[in-house]
């Protein structure tokens, strides 16, 4: 089934309710949802970084700020850099 929404005429609001609809709707069904290989991947080597050391867990405050920082960076021109 093809379904069209019309897009260029929706507000964000309209299309962030329509996300969350969909979003609702597929967790219903979420065991029947069988994600790529690759997702495990990635985790896997996300698990490799924080046994190592080469990685950390940061908290959600200093999160955002590392994002404001680059968000801040990037608006000026700036290339962005890792933390």
């Amino acid at each position: 089934m093809l379904v069209t929404l019309p897009l260029e005429d929706m507000s964000i609001e309209e299309k962030l309710q329509a996300m969350e609809a969909l979003w609702d709707d597929l967790c219903k069904n979420a065991d029947r949802i069988k994600s790529p290989s690759w997702h495990q991947e990635i985790l896997d080597g996300r698990e490799r970084s924080l046994k190592n050391g080469d990685d950390e867990f940061v908290d959600w405050d200093r999160a955002k700020k590392i994002f404001e920082i680059l968000l801040h960076e990037n608006k000026e021109g700036r290339p962005c850099r890792g933390f």
